[in-house]
């Protein structure tokens, strides 16, 4: 039984739809922004301030780990973890090479080597299996990616670090209250990487970032490399760097975070009624509709299709004249670009990651996103498609048709 989207009915006074508008958030919370602002201001304590310090213990208690240690941004926190692990010159570390660019290129900044894996083609999370037979004796780490706000198979994956005495580094930046099997993101590896950028679904006004742990030597070498490896004061004991979250952004966050489980609802059920609007269109053998994989929570930082046939660039084209937001995460496999070409992988080596880098669509998913929005947006998906089926005969495809008790 299909449900009651009449996506003919899209309003037609509105004017597109933004791939993300954050000024609908703002607007709700400018009052209290302002407020806590004010009292950053007031008290004078601009860095490594109080703020900064109830952020810490506001984001160690939501993921359900001991420590959590504030930095300057999201590449910081991976950048801090993989130096905590000390990772260096000669090492190689796992990492998926479908994801954004800082996961890698934290790993080569301390000389180190990342080995770039393949993906599972229906979560784009590091494969297991391919890990396993990419591990060396110069194998360090790996820094497993929950992308698009879904938990790669961390149970596996700690399975086969735990064989090689391998650390992990998660690789949570976007996926903040994302759940497997009830735990969360940042506290089933050695350490957790975040990021608060403000695309995230925790994000603040500018650049911002965090590692979580469990361990508590871990925290303690996080706690001294990011103020320059300086305990007490002017005394270095190792050589760090100056990664420091301002008090301004701890502020802000702090007033953000008291509504983020609520805003993850909104992403859920957003998430859920695209699903059943691409149904009720008659779209499941023509695009890949994203799944939530059994026993996790999906917090949906991205709602991702997957366009076949060839036709994902010509849609983004065809969406963008109709002022609908949608964006290629990612249009290559990090193993394909120029700066890594010195590791020698050639573009299909990573066959499930040349595949998604060519069929992935982004499309709008923030919390305020209305129903007649991405109606909108699925009537020009759907109408997009059956113009290019009236001009043209596309071979069959292989895309697993989802039954409605699957959706989201």
């Amino acid at each position: 039984m299909k449900g009651n989207f009449n996506l003919a009915s899209a309003e037609p006074e509105l004017q597109g739809v933004a791939l993300l508008d954050l000024k609908r958030q703002y607007d709700v919370l400018k009052d209290e922004i302002a407020e806590s602002l004010k009292k950053v201001c007031d008290s004078g304590a601009f860095v490594l301030g109080p703020e900064v310090k109830t952020f810490e213990n506001n984001i160690a208690n939501y993921s359900q780990v001991e420590y959590a240690i504030a930095c300057a941004s999201g590449s910081d926190a991976l950048l801090l973890a993989l130096m905590a692990a000390e990772v260096g010159p000669g090492d190689e570390v796992l990492v998926p090479s479908f994801t954004f660019f800082a996961t890698a290129s934290a790993v080569t900044r301390l000389g180190a080597k990342p080995v770039f894996i393949d993906i599972e083609p229906q979560s784009f999370n590091m494969s297991a299996t391919d890990a396993a037979q990419r591990i060396t004796a110069r194998t360090k780490a790996m820094v497993p990616v929950h992308l698009f706000g879904q938990m790669a198979e961390m149970v596996e994956l700690n399975r086969l670090a735990q064989q090689h005495g391998i650390t992990v580094i998660e690789d949570a930046a976007q996926s903040i209250g994302a759940e497997l099997e009830g735990r969360r993101a940042g506290s089933w590896g050695d350490m957790g990487a975040f990021s608060f950028y403000p695309t995230k679904n925790l994000g603040g006004a500018g650049d911002g970032g965090l590692v979580t742990t469990r361990d508590g030597e871990f925290a303690q070498r996080l706690k001294l490399l990011h103020v320059h490896g300086m305990e007490p004061r002017y005394y270095h004991r190792v050589i760090g760097i100056n990664s420091r979250l301002d008090s301004f952004q701890a502020a802000i966050l702090n007033v953000k975070i008291k509504y983020l489980e609520g805003w993850t609802m909104m992403r859920v059920q957003n998430a859920r009624r695209y699903n059943e609007m691409f149904l009720d269109a008659g779209l499941e053998n023509t695009i890949g509709i994203p799944q939530p994989l059994p026993n996790r929570r999906h917090v949906w930082n991205q709602y991702t299709i997957r366009v076949l046939d060839g036709q994902r660039d010509d849609l983004r084209k065809n969406l963008a004249e109709r002022k609908i937001g949608a964006e290629i995460y990612y249009p290559f496999g990090l193993h394909e670009q120029e700066c890594f070409q010195y590791l020698g992988y050639n573009a299909e080596s990573l066959p499930e990651t040349y595949r998604a880098s060519r069929e992935v669509l982004s499309l709008p998913i923030f919390p305020e996103l209305t129903e007649n929005e991405q109606r909108l947006v699925v009537h020009n998906i759907k109408s997009f498609f059956e113009i290019n089926a009236a001009r043209h005969v596309f071979p069959a495809t292989t895309v697993t048709p989802i039954r409605k008790r699957d959706a989201a």
